[in-house]
């Protein structure tokens, strides 16, 4: 077992993702050639509107579900709701936060423009402590923007008029991975205006302009969109329930700052806050890079229902960084 620990603790943690990543983008994006169907309540970016999709995201079946008169959340319409909420939840429980460091196809792309970047040398940008803040609860606006605006639709909220069908499916239609992972396969229809009423029209072409922003900041700033994404919010406010975690030994941490600058999400606590054990932060993308960058014996640790399966060590550092420098 010693063997098998030193090995996994000595891994090039990026290698092993870049794989995984390669590999659950094919299977999520054609998988369905394969008639693989995971479902439509997965914890990650994967587009219903690419049509050769293994799964689906569950914001997309979300705000349908949502779109309910008070009374029908006692009904059978109220189960439908429940059960999808319960399948999402079961997928999340097994992958945590790594949905986002590992499976999620828009953030696969992300890290994939994110090495384009570094080979053209373009430098990334740095947020500030405060703006880092503020950004952050972007996602819980948007997240509580889309339950209130499903709820307006079947009823009168703060007795303003209810809103319109076209409402139903305000997300995806701003989405930029509705426009963007369809590309994959050949399909460029997702590029136009829907213009069939005035608010799709409205609704596509703000999707079309987060879409440019997305092609912009992705090349200034690594996992842009991810701090604004309404599926990581769900993710953290169900955090709890993940049976992968992702804790510190605070009294072993010298704060050397390295898991600060490796983190795609710039998250400072990781390397500032060593009174908690639970490091899983929200904006936490659970790539792991934090803990193949850590010096120090057991400071850092990936646990599988509270048992370590991959841990930082000094040995596994040396090996990692001689690899890097090719000594």
């Amino acid at each position: 077992m010693k063997r098998v620990r030193d090995y996994v603790n000595g891994a090039n943690v990026e290698r092993f993702r870049f794989y995984v990543q390669l590999a659950t983008f094919v299977l999520l994006i054609y998988g369905g050639w394969l008639a693989i169907d995971l479902g439509k309540y997965l914890p990650a970016f994967s587009c219903v509107y690419v049509k050769t999709r293994a799964g689906s995201c569950y914001l997309s079946p979300f705000q349908y579900q949502m779109n309910l008169k008070f009374s029908e959340f006692l009904t059978y319409k109220g189960a439908l709701f429940a059960t999808g909420l319960g399948t999402f939840l079961l997928w999340f429980a097994l992958f945590s936060k790594a949905w986002c460091g590992f499976i999620c196809p828009f953030g696969t792309l992300q890290d994939w423009m994110t090495r384009l970047r570094e080979k053209m040398h373009i430098r990334y940008s740095v947020y500030s402590e405060q703006r880092f803040k503020s950004l952050s609860n972007i996602k819980y606006f948007l997240l509580g923007l889309i339950v209130v605006l499903m709820l307006s639709i079947n009823n009168s909220l703060f007795g303003l008029p209810k809103l319109h069908e076209d409402f139903s499916s305000f997300y995806c239609m701003i989405c930029p991975g509705r426009t963007i992972l369809p590309l994959f396969t050949g399909d460029f229809n997702q590029l136009a205006l829907n213009l069939t009423s005035k608010t799709k029209a409205g609704l596509t072409g703000l999707g079309l302009g987060i879409t440019g922003m997305f092609l912009v900041g992705g090349f200034v700033k690594r996992r842009f969109i991810c701090f604004f994404c309404p599926m990581s919010a769900l993710h953290y406010i169900f955090s709890r329930i993940g049976i992968l975690g992702l804790v510190k030994t605070g009294d072993r941490c010298t704060r050397c700052g390295n898991c600060y600058r490796v983190c795609d999400m710039e998250i400072r606590a990781i390397a500032d806050d060593v009174t908690h054990r639970n490091i899983l932060q929200e904006d936490c993308t659970m790539c792991l890079k934090c803990v193949g960058a850590c010096p120090e014996e057991k400071c850092l640790e990936v646990t599988l229902l509270g048992t370590p399966i991959y841990q930082s060590t000094e040995k596994g550092f040396f090996k990692r960084m001689k690899a890097r420098l090719h000594i």
